[in-house]
């Protein structure tokens, strides 16, 4: 049975103090489940803040180079040493933004299977690229460049979140049918390149999911849980979230 995960990205938001109130609201709820895991992937200054939880905290962007001089970098070992349990790879903010290619995307997924480390793998299409109907070639091209390199016995450390490019930050969800079509292509792509192996990978959605839609979501083939980004934010936002995962 497959891990069930809903995974917050904060991104570039919150102030310490409002970190401090995120977790305090954290803790007065229940997120204890058998099937289901909550992860949160914070700006990288608040990392430590987490220690003292029992939560799954990640990092939103890792270097593929052990150490050196890569000013503003962060190394996997400098990420475990601060108690960080995965990191977030190929976000689209950070290949829009920060032009970062499938090359330079597979080389960081190669050093996080190197060290053993657990990441999320995202990928997805821009608005221009569904319009064209290529969305589907557009996304597997992604996958099969940057998890080249990976071998059944390394599919343990992967997830993938799915997250249209159209529908982040914009209130715009892609509908359930939509939703469903790209996951099964992408758990079809992950059992053809990877066997049975590939029937275990999480396959996360995120694109301005809510409270009023995640329930649907959620109950579609193929979909393990949500990357979620704006609506994680908000405590009790994300726990209603949280309820409709583990319902």
């Amino acid at each position: 049975m497959r891990k069930r995960i809903l995974a917050a990205n904060w991104k570039m938001n919150l102030t310490q103090t409002q970190v401090d109130s995120w977790l305090a609201a954290f803790q007065s709820n229940n997120w204890s489940s058998e099937s289901a895991e909550v992860r949160v992937y914070p700006s990288a200054v608040y990392l430590k803040d987490f220690q003292d939880f029992r939560i799954h905290q990640g990092a939103q962007n890792v270097y593929y180079k052990e150490r050196g001089a890569y000013t503003g970098e962060l190394s996997i070992e400098q990420l475990q040493s601060v108690g960080c349990a995965s990191v977030l790879l190929g976000h689209s903010e950070r290949r829009e933004f920060f032009q970062e290619s499938n090359e330079l995307i597979a080389q960081k997924v190669e050093a996080c299977v190197q060290a053993a480390f657990p990441f999320i793998l995202c990928c997805g299409e821009p608005l221009d690229v569904r319009q064209a109907q290529n969305h589907k070639a557009f996304v597997l091209d992604q996958l099969r460049k940057n998890l080249e390199h990976l071998t059944p016995s390394q599919l343990d450390l992967l997830v993938i979140a799915y997250e249209p490019i159209w529908a982040i930050g914009s209130g715009l969800s892609a509908s359930v049918k939509e939703i469903s079509e790209m996951h099964l292509a992408i758990r079809t792509f992950l059992s053809e390149q990877f066997a049975e192996a590939g029937q275990n990978v999480p396959i996360l959605y995120g694109g301005s999911v809510n409270a009023a839609n995640a329930g649907a979501i959620f109950a579609c083939a193929n979909v393990d849980g949500a990357l979620v980004g704006g609506a994680s934010l908000d405590p009790d936002t994300f726990y209603q979230l949280w309820l409709a995962l583990c319902a």
